[in-house]
């Protein structure tokens, strides 16, 4: 059985084409865990209506706690040897799990996952890559992928997992509630660390919306400063053999792209936020090894000029930037 679970807040406007779309899955021993969190809108009263008419489907209410901890409370509650997760504004293509799972059948893997699209609300429609193709990732191999985010996407939507991964997560309190930008990176790698195998197969079947009120997309605050640096220092202080140099890269790389956001940013009370994120890089900066070329350059201006950075950043990012870089 696949235990599918959904966090659902405030999201009345696009629950029942999520459920819809489970509903409709080709595979059919699923069960669909709902864990409406703490919504103020109808939410709430959908899902028991689809609870009452899909004896498929358990709904569950909690006080907000946010996404991760609503997500945990549908895994504590899964019957399935599977796990999924589709967010409560997302869409799923009818074969995606059974895709999934025969994949993760054929060649006993822990994890299995698959391509994405991205859904812009202007009707842009943007693909993570869907070149077909089939990969197959031993664990340190996962790892990487999933840092440098060539292969593994770090959301959690797109993956099926194996239940018995998720037993440290259940029985210790090893996440911070708290993370709200990247929390979704810090579970996955936790994951990744604990499967001998994954299977991706680069198949465009989840449909993420974009949403403009995200609080990744949102203006900077304490939490899309900070926490994204503080999941890479805890997968840094995890000390995985094998994984120390690709943790030190992604701590400096992120550490770079928030000091480049905090430059841009025109907030004057930010400026105790950037000269924090300076020092960070000047303490570590032995690791500007580990980088790419591009983002050794604008490392070593970060830190020789603090002061002239603005311009010669501006300058980077219009004529020279050429790619996104995490």
């Amino acid at each position: 059985m696949i235990s599918v679970i959904v966090p659902a807040f405030n999201v009345e406007q696009t629950i029942k084409r999520t459920l819809d779309s489970i509903l409709a899955q080709t595979y059919q021993n699923i069960e669909i865990i709902v864990v409406n969190d703490g919504s103020k809108d109808e939410t709430g009263a959908i899902i028991d209506s689809y609870a009452a008419q899909n004896r498929e489907i358990i709904a569950i209410h909690t006080q907000n706690q946010g996404v991760t901890a609503a997500r945990l409370t549908g895994v504590k509650q899964a019957s399935g040897e599977w796990i999924g997760f589709v967010d409560g504004d997302d869409e799923i293509e009818p074969d995606m799990y059974e895709m999934l799972l025969n994949n993760a059948v054929q060649y006993e893997a822990d994890i299995s996952h698959c391509g994405y699209q991205m859904m812009f609300s202007d009707g842009r429609t943007s693909y993570f890559h869907n070149t077909g193709s089939l990969v197959i990732q031993d664990n340190l191999t996962g790892l990487k992928d999933l840092l440098d985010g060539s292969l593994v996407e770090p959301g959690l939507w797109n993956k099926l997992f194996h239940k018995k991964l998720f037993y440290d997560l259940l029985h210790t309190e090893v996440l911070d509630k708290k993370i709200k930008i990247n929390e979704d990176l810090l579970m996955n790698y936790i994951l990744f660390s604990k499967s001998k195998l994954s299977i991706f197969q680069d198949i465009c079947k989840y449909h993420y919306l974009v949403r403009s009120n995200s609080a990744s997309r949102s203006s900077l605050n304490e939490h899309k400063i900070f926490d994204p640096i503080r999941v890479k220092r805890y997968i840094l202080n995890m000390n995985i053999d094998g994984m120390l140099q690709s943790a030190k890269k992604a701590y400096m790389s992120t550490c770079i792209n928030v000091y480049n956001s905090l430059v841009l940013n025109k907030s004057t009370h930010l400026k105790k936020n950037k000269k924090e994120v300076w020092n960070l890089i000047y303490e570590h900066r032995k690791w500007i090894i580990f980088l790419s070329k591009k983002q050794k350059i604008l490392a070593s201006f970060i830190i020789a000029c603090p002061i002239g950075y603005k311009p010669i950043y501006r300058f980077y990012a219009k004529y020279l930037m050429q790619s996104h870089y995490e």
